[in-house]
C-alpha cells in the first residue's frame, strides 16, 4: 500500500472499531487489497475492537469479587464440622495423597486413627462422635486436575451436601470443579501459603498428558477458604517464599491496570470489567504487608512458629493477593512467568518464583524510578526470592532463549498488554537482560 491507502485503512478500522462492527465492513470499503495483507489487518481489526469494546464497558461498570468467607488461625481445620453442618449432613473430603497419610489421621473431628483406617476402604468417615456430626466420604486426590478425575470424583457421590478440598493448589482447583459439576456449596483449605488461587473463580485443567487445556471460569467465589496455620506452617518453606513472590506481583499489575484502565481478572460475570477502588487498596496493602512483616514471617516459618508476622503474610499471600489478582488485575509479571515457562530450565521452579524475576522485569519495562527497583530487589534478597536468571535455572542465556519467552510473554490476549508502555519484543527481552544484570550486579558477579 501506499501512503494514502494506509491511512484511509487505519481510519477505517478505528471507526468500525469504535462502532463495534464487522470485519466486512472493513473490506467492503478497500477495494485494492491484497489478499497477503487482510489477515494482518484483520488482527489489527481485533485488537482495536477489543480495546474499544473494553472502554466502553469499563467506563461504566466495575467488579470485585471475594470468597463468601474466610477463615484463618491456629486450629482452623477443627471448625470444619460445623462449617459443613451449615450446608447440611455430608461432604465430599478431596485430599491429596501426602495429606491423607501424614494430617487428615491426627484430625480429631474425623474419629480416631484406628477407626479411620477401618472405614477407609468404603471411603466414608463420621466426624466424631454421634449422630449429628457430617458425614463424610473421603476421595485421595489422583494427582492431576483433569477432566477424567473430575468425573472420577463427581461419580464417587451424588447426594453430598457441599465439596472440601484439602491440600495443595491441584488438590483446590479440582475441588472446585467437581463443586461447579454437582452444584453445591465449595470449601477449601489449602496446606501451604504458596499461591492466590484459593480465592479465585478459576481452576486450571490439564489434559492426561499434563499440559494446560483449560481455564474454567466457576459461576461464583468459593463459598469458604480456610487455612489452619498450624497446618501450614509446617509445610516446606520454599512454598511459603514461592507464595510472597506471587503476592509481590500483586500490586504492580493491579496498578498498571487501573493507570490503563484496563479489564481485571474476575471470572464468574465476565472479564470486560476494572476493579473497584477497594481491589486497588487491597492490593497496595498486600505489597505494603510484604515489605513489613515478609522478613519476620519467614523466620517464623523456618523456625515453625505460628506469630503474628507469619499470620500476616499468609493472609497477604492469600487473601490479599487473591482479591488483588483478581479484582485489581494482571500485568507483565504473570506473562513473563508464561514466557519463562517456555524454557525447560525454568520446569522445577514454583509458580511465584518466575512471578518475582517477572515483577523485577515489569519494574525496567515500566521504567521505574531508581528507590522503586533498589526497595523490590532487596525485599526480593531478604526473602531469597530469585533476582537472576540464573536462580531459575537459566545459565546459558541466549537470544534464541529469550525469543522465545519475549514471543509468548506478548501473545495475542496476554497480560503484558495491560502495562501503560508499547510492548514488543526487544522491549521485551531488554528489560529481561536488564532486570537480571541488576540481580547479578547486586550480587557482585558483574
Amino acid at each position: 500500500f501506499d501512503w494514502w491507502w494506509k491511512a484511509n485503512i487505519f481510519i477505517c478500522i478505528e471507526y468500525k472499531a469504535r462502532r463495534c462492527e464487522g470485519f466486512d465492513g472493513v473490506l467492503s470499503f478497500v477495494t485494492q487489497i491484497e489478499k497477503s495483507n487482510i489477515l494482518q489487518l484483520k488482527i489489527l481489526y481485533q485488537h482495536k475492537l477489543i480495546d474499544r469494546r473494553r472502554t466502553a464497558t469499563m467506563s461504566n461498570i466495575a467488579q470485585i469479587a471475594f470468597p463468601s468467607r474466610y477463615i484463618q488461625g491456629p486450629g482452623a481445620i477443627s471448625m470444619l464440622p460445623s462449617l459443613v453442618s451449615n450446608y447440611g449432613s455430608s461432604a465430599i473430603l478431596i485430599v491429596d495423597p501426602f495429606v491423607h497419610k501424614n494430617i487428615l489421621p491426627s484430625l480429631d473431628f474425623m474419629g480416631d486413627h484406628d477407626e479411620h483406617r477401618e472405614n477407609q476402604q468404603e471411603g466414608l468417615l463420621q466426624g466424631g462422635e454421634g449422630n449429628q456430626r457430617p458425614m463424610f466420604l473421603t476421595q485421595v486426590f489422583g494427582g492431576e486436575c483433569t477432566d477424567t478425575e473430575i468425573q472420577r470424583l463427581v461419580n464417587a457421590r451424588r447426594s453430598v451436601s457441599c465439596v472440601i478440598g484439602l491440600g495443595g493448589g491441584k488438590t483446590l482447583d479440582t475441588a472446585k470443579a467437581v463443586s461447579a459439576h454437582l452444584k453445591v456449596p465449595i470449601i477449601l483449605c489449602p496446606t501451604a501459603a504458596s499461591t492466590d488461587a484459593p480465592t479465585s473463580a478459576r481452576a486450571v485443567i490439564y489434559n492426561d498428558r499434563g499440559s494446560v487445556c483449560q481455564y474454567l471460569d466457576l459461576p461464583r467465589n468459593p463459598d469458604i477458604v480456610l487455612l489452619d496455620t498450624d497446618i501450614i506452617v509446617n509445610a516446606p518453606v520454599r512454598l511459603f517464599i514461592s507464595g510472597m513472590g506471587d503476592a509481590l506481583s500483586t500490586y504492580f499489575e493491579a496498578n498498571s491496570c487501573r493507570l490503563k484502565g484496563a479489564a481485571n481478572s474476575t471470572c464468574g460475570a465476565g472479564h470486560d470489567h476494572p476493579g473497584t477502588m477497594l481491589a486497588y487498596v487491597v492490593a497496595e496493602t498486600c505489597y505494603k504487608t510484604l515489605l513489613e512483616y515478609g522478613e519476620l514471617a519467614l523466620t517464623s516459618a523456618k523456625a515453625g512458629a505460628v506469630t503474628p508476622a507469619f499470620e500476616k503474610v499468609v493472609e497477604a499471600n492469600t487473601l490479599l493477593s487473591g482479591v488483588g489478582f483478581e479484582s485489581g488485575g494482571l500485568g507483565c509479571a504473570h506473562a513473563v512467568h508464561n514466557g519463562l515457562s517456555e524454557l525447560p530450565e525454568c520446569h522445577t521452579m514454583f509458580h511465584g518464583e518466575k512471578v518475582a524475576l517477572g515483577v523485577l522485569t515489569g519494574l525496567f519495562f515500566a521504567d521505574a524510578d531508581k528507590k522503586m527497583i533498589h526497595e523490590v530487589y532487596s525485599f526480593c534478597e531478604a526473602v531469597t526470592l530469585p533476582t537472576t536468571l540464573e536462580e531459575l535455572g537459566v545459565v546459558d542465556i541466549t537470544d534464541e532463549k529469550l525469543d522465545i519467552v519475549a514471543k509468548r510473554t506478548m501473545e495475542d490476549g496476554e497480560s503484558i498488554f495491560n502495562e501503560l508502555k508499547p510492548v514488543s519484543v526487544p522491549a521485551i527481552k531488554a528489560a529481561i537482560l536488564a532486570a537480571d544484570y541488576e540481580g547479578r550486579q547486586r550480587k557482585g558477579l558483574v
